[in-house]
């Protein structure tokens, strides 16, 4: 296995930037770069001074799939014992905002890893697309189910079986993205919204986003019983005093995630 960086990461201020960086494949995803994108994201999920995560990649790709080099002469008792997606699923528990900075190609697993974003922030000429099919496998990391959550069934599968590209605008009208933005602005828009993010009261942001991650996969009231207990919860914050104080004297709240 290549000992050569995959990643790159930085900080500026509250914000923990991740950056995949295989520019000579496209970003194209092995399972090192997956294990150091995964290991990065709780570090600065534990972190106390970061408090929101942006992952992107570069103007031309955000990652063209998953490194098929690597996986060619996979058998299926290889991949069981690997246990790959386990690094995967990891990804659910990070607790702190994601925000995705999308731009170029984002097809199959780079696909797969943009859905794992809590915001997807993309750009106008973005390159959406499932191919696994045209090499006869299927999306292995989330992909189907992902995609048909956010797209409905008879949609997704259309993207599925032909391996097409999803227009951008289809992409914003159903819900895959948040934003589409012009090419040379997408990291400086999404870096402006996740310092902004950065403001709101820590606590409060993560559960909010427990939630709604609930919300998702839990019958209605499940979602509803959830919700309460966190609503309460927060008011055992020394925020939710901070922020009802700051109200009641027409002030800027400081909030520090306790």
């Amino acid at each position: 296995m290549s000992l050569k960086e995959t990643i790159r990461h930085w900080t500026e201020g509250p914000v923990g930037v991740i950056q995949l960086y295989r520019p000579d494949v496209y970003n194209a995803l092995n399972r090192k770069m997956v294990d150091e994108v995964v290991e990065q994201l709780f570090v600065y999920d534990r972190d106390d001074t970061i408090r929101v995560i942006v992952l992107t990649g570069s103007d031309r790709a955000f990652a063209a799939g998953a490194d098929i080099e690597e996986m060619a002469n996979d058998d299926a008792v290889s991949l069981e014992l690997l246990n790959q997606f386990a690094q995967w699923d990891r990804m659910a528990y990070v607790k702190k905002p994601v925000i995705g900075a999308v731009s170029g190609f984002v097809f199959g697993g780079g696909f797969e890893l943009a859905l794992n974003c809590d915001l997807l922030f993309a750009s106008e000429t973005v390159d959406f697309r499932f191919p696994e099919v045209n090499l006869a496998v299927m999306p292995g990391a989330g992909g189907t189910q992902r995609l048909t959550k956010a797209m409905g069934k008879t949609k997704a599968l259309e993207y599925l079986w032909t391996g097409d590209t999803i227009p951008a605008k289809k992409a914003l009208a159903c819900g895959l993205v948040n934003r589409l933005i012009a090419p040379e602005l997408v990291m400086e828009e999404t870096m402006k919204f996740a310092k902004r993010l950065a403001e709101q009261p820590p606590l409060a942001v993560r559960l909010i986003k427990e939630a709604a991650n609930k919300a998702v996969d839990q019958p209605l009231q499940e979602g509803m019983e959830l919700e309460r207990k966190n609503f309460y919860l927060l008011f055992s914050s020394l925020d939710q005093k901070e922020g009802m104080q700051a109200f009641l004297e027409k002030r800027k709240p400081r909030f520090t995630g306790k």
